[in-house]
């Protein structure tokens, strides 16, 4: 059973995600204290709403590890899974409907949440507790995933087997990538330049690191 993609939780998850695929102006400013920050900066997740803020270092140290803070601070570690573990069974088990999708520990729901990118924005998926640990049993290293904060994103699309433990923020990049550039019923041309140069982007940034001990 699918979320319905126009939900108010929805909607809030991609409420702050047009700025992430809007050309990066040298104007930007931290949504704390409004100093101005550079294109490439940090970010702070709240939660509750899993709401993505832009932060300059020193209000993004703030909020690094302190307890009882309304936000989260996104790290920016990226690493390729090599060598992971998924059989098209399992993946079909997962009840994704496409072949991209990200999962990621809520702490406020207390349960691991898979989201796959639509035209309409994020859309959930309600995974089985069952499939998902299939999936942790084969590739411990999902037990290092921090909660909010980073995800696993999965594409799968035309044959692909990428997997990256990659920050928060990153999903929800690729969400608004894809809703920003949707055109028509198959999305056409633009937006699969989009998605491909994403992963790209990913491919040439991310450290390797092994899905199993």
């Amino acid at each position: 059973m699918n979320q319905d993609p126009g939900s108010s939780q929805s909607q809030t998850s991609y409420s702050a995600l047009k700025r992430f695929v809007r050309k990066r102006t040298p104007d930007e400013q931290c949504d704390l204290c409004s100093v101005e920050i550079a294109p490439e900066h940090s970010h702070l997740i709240d939660p509750v709403t899993r709401q993505l803020i832009c932060a300059c270092t020193p209000c993004a140290l703030l909020f690094d590890g302190q307890p009882g803070t309304k936000y989260k601070r996104v790290p920016q570690r990226l690493r390729a899974l090599q060598n992971f573990q998924m059989t098209d069974e399992q993946w079909d088990d997962l009840l994704i409907p496409v072949g991209m999708a990200f999962f990621f520990n809520s702490s406020t729901e207390g349960r691991v949440m898979a989201y796959y990118p639509s035209p309409a924005g994020p859309t959930e998926s309600l995974l089985t507790l069952e499939a998902w640990q299939e999936v942790v049993e084969d590739n411990p290293v999902l037990r290092e995933i921090q909660p909010d904060v980073e995800g696993l994103l999965v594409n799968r699309i035309g044959g692909a087997q990428e997997y990256y433990l990659a920050p928060i923020d990153k999903c929800y990049e690729l969400v608004g990538l894809i809703r920003a550039n949707w055109r028509g019923l198959s999305g056409g041309h633009e937006v699969w330049k989009e998605i491909a140069q994403f992963y790209n982007r990913l491919k040439e940034r991310a450290e390797v690191a092994r899905s199993r001990a």
